[in-house]
């Protein structure tokens, strides 16, 4: 290990980089969706899951046990190898696309090697974001084909037409953020946001000058929502109608695979839209001796939540709630000491701090969304992205470029 390390430092440290984040992204898919399960149920004045583990923290793995040994029948029609391929492609795809993504914006040490805190910084890091995630439509219309069944192929047929239709106004909504940060470099589209306006409010994109890209930001979130298949938006897969679309004849660990690749789009698009519009990993609060007790907000919502573990594990109904939730209440108020008593990792955490807490706030509102709206009719799914998004993505360019255009002179 030590040779590999010193003849291929480089490689052994993208190694290291990828493997802690292919787990951190793994655990946050699986918890992603006991997240919607609770939220969803909350809305719906239900409890959700609440019995495998104290508050049903242990649902997620409950879950991927059940899909690994679960049967796994296959149609006798269906094409094998493109019918085995389509899971794999789509979650492939879908967890690739979090190597451009910089999480942070210090540098880090692996084996004394400098490294940015993400995979990689490339300068046409959001090119190559947009042509992986292009590329994920092949999963669900293989799928659907590959089934031999007529409902998976509506199901992959619907999907084909969605994301191309909504691809357009997806990538027109960013070019004003294109245009006012120069880039298309990640990083330097978030330090483009650097600054204050009037001194007080951050300069994001959503409220910065020339023209603030509201108008793209709605366009994008709404053609992000369709582009991943959620509800309002979940045409291709429409249970009452299209059984389950283009899953329909998959089971065990291929059907999870292809959930997996939908709650890996779900965060890709999130930390985009944190990136492009909100200042990815800026704090909303001026740097100013005045506001210096932000920067203790990390530990202090890591000891409030330590604290609400703590007492609620004591009154817990089972034995399994009363060890472990004061336990992890007890973890997690002795990390909020050492970021309050350590200032150099304080410091390191205030930026993935800012940037996974905006990413937590689009994801409760994807799922939010689901619990409250209800699905649209085909033609109404088209006309939104046709008819309505494309010209005001179009809009959007061509404003941004005129005020940019004007302010240059």
């Amino acid at each position: 290990m030590n040779t590999l390390v010193a003849g291929f430092p480089l490689l052994a440290v993208t190694v290291v980089k990828v493997v802690v984040l292919l787990f951190v992204v793994l655990t946050a898919l699986a918890y992603l969706t006991w997240f919607e399960r609770k939220v969803v149920a909350h809305i719906q004045t239900r409890w959700g899951p609440y019995r495998v583990g104290p508050h049903g923290l242990l649902q997620p793995l409950a879950d991927g046990l059940k899909f690994l040994f679960k049967e796994d029948p296959a149609p006798a029609g269906a094409e094998r190898f493109v019918y085995y391929l389509a899971p794999f492609l789509a979650m492939t795809l879908a967890l690739t696309t979090f190597a451009v993504i910089p999480f942070g914006p210090q540098d880090m040490r692996i084996f004394g090697q400098r490294t940015p805190l993400g995979i990689t910084d490339l300068n046409i890091g959001l090119l190559i974001l947009f042509a992986i995630t292009s590329l994920g439509v092949y999963g669900v219309a293989l799928a659907g084909w590959s089934s031999n069944s007529k409902y998976p192929l509506l199901g992959g047929l619907r999907s084909s037409a969605q994301m191309f239709s909504y691809e357009l106004a997806l990538t027109l909504s960013v070019v004003g953020v294109l245009l006012m940060a120069g880039s298309f470099r990640l990083r330097e589209i978030i330090e483009a946001q650097q600054g204050r306006l009037w001194g007080v409010l951050p300069r994001w994109n959503i409220i910065a000058s020339p023209f603030p890209q509201v108008l793209g930001f709605l366009c994008y979130f709404v053609a992000a929502v369709a582009e991943t298949n959620r509800a309002p938006f979940d045409l291709p897969e429409a249970e009452s109608e299209l059984v389950a679309g283009f899953h329909t004849e998959y089971a065990s660990f291929k059907f999870a695979m292809f959930f997996m690749g939908e709650y890996a789009n779900m965060i890709t698009v999130s930390c985009l839209a944190a990136i492009m519009f909100f200042g990815g990993w800026i704090s909303p609060f001026p740097p100013t001796q005045a506001w210096a007790w932000t920067a203790f907000l990390p530990a202090a919502l890591l000891a409030a939540l330590g604290l609400y573990l703590f007492f609620d594990g004591l009154r817990y109904e089972t034995l399994l709630g009363r060890t472990v939730l004061p336990l992890l209440g007890a973890a997690l108020g002795a990390l909020a000491a050492f970021l309050a008593l350590h200032p150099g990792a304080n410091a390191f955490i205030q930026g993935p701090f800012w940037f996974l807490l905006k990413v937590l706030l689009f994801l409760f509102f994807y799922v939010w969304a689901r619990g409250t709206l209800p699905r649209l009719r085909y033609d109404q799914l088209m006309a939104i992205g046709w008819k309505l998004l494309l010209p005001l993505s179009l809009a959007n360019v061509l404003l941004t470029s005129l005020l940019l255009a004007w302010k240059q002179k």
